[in-house]
């Protein structure tokens, strides 16, 4: 079973409240999700493996490290956009993909559009990224697409998550791990998180 990580933060869950809240303007929801992307980069980058390297400060040449394989982050469109630029302020070496993918009204499950990745994410590590991991549909179809094209290790990277969601993720993708800054109780009768924060596209972008 693959390994799910919730992280426990004091900053992390004051700016779940912001976000979690109906009256938090759209400015307000968009600037913090980007921000709790910046906040969880540090837990889902903290075991990457890193290589030494000689630079010459203005004092003396010394051995420092730095990252090994590049890190690609590849948002599932449209709500994952959200926390791209959180991501790459902490990483700007980062390359970036995308994936896009809707969710069938009737079915709940995933209708992919698009996808585009750079070469890297043969030998990097791939971030998929997506605000909710609710049915989980979305997330196992946009990281078999990637290992279709050749990735090997990928992690899922989202704000909220339910139970049947990480179910069907590490069922479908057992060596995918998951970092969330939230796991809420369940899936109501329309394929929403509860309590979630409501549809994160449409709060990002002022859509609803």
């Amino acid at each position: 079973m693959g390994k799910l990580v919730v992280l426990n933060h004091p900053l992390i869950d004051h700016k779940m409240a912001l976000i979690r809240d109906k009256n938090t303007s759209t400015k307000t929801f968009r600037e913090t999700v980007g921000e709790i992307g910046a906040l969880i980069t540090y837990e889902i980058t903290k075991d990457l493996e890193t290589v030494e390297i000689e630079v010459e400060t203005p004092i003396q040449k010394t051995i420092c490290r730095q990252l090994k394989k590049q890190l690609v982050i590849v948002p599932i469109l449209r709500a994952g956009l959200g926390m791209v630029n959180g991501i790459h302020d902490m990483v700007p070496s980062a390359k970036i993909g995308h994936i896009g993918l809707y969710r069938d009204e009737k079915s709940l499950e995933p209708v992919s559009y698009y996808a585009k990745f750079p070469t890297d994410i043969l030998d990097g590590v791939v971030l998929v990224v997506d605000p909710m991991l609710a049915t989980g549909g979305s997330a196992t179809a946009a990281i078999t697409e990637l290992k279709n094209r050749g990735a090997k290790d990928v992690r899922f990277v989202g704000l909220v998550g339910c139970p049947e969601g990480v179910k069907r993720l590490q069922m479908d993708h057992p060596d995918v791990p998951i970092y969330l800054a939230a796991l809420d109780e369940k899936l109501n009768e329309v394929g929403y998180i509860i309590p979630g924060l409501g549809d994160a596209g449409d709060r990002l972008f002022g859509t609803k």
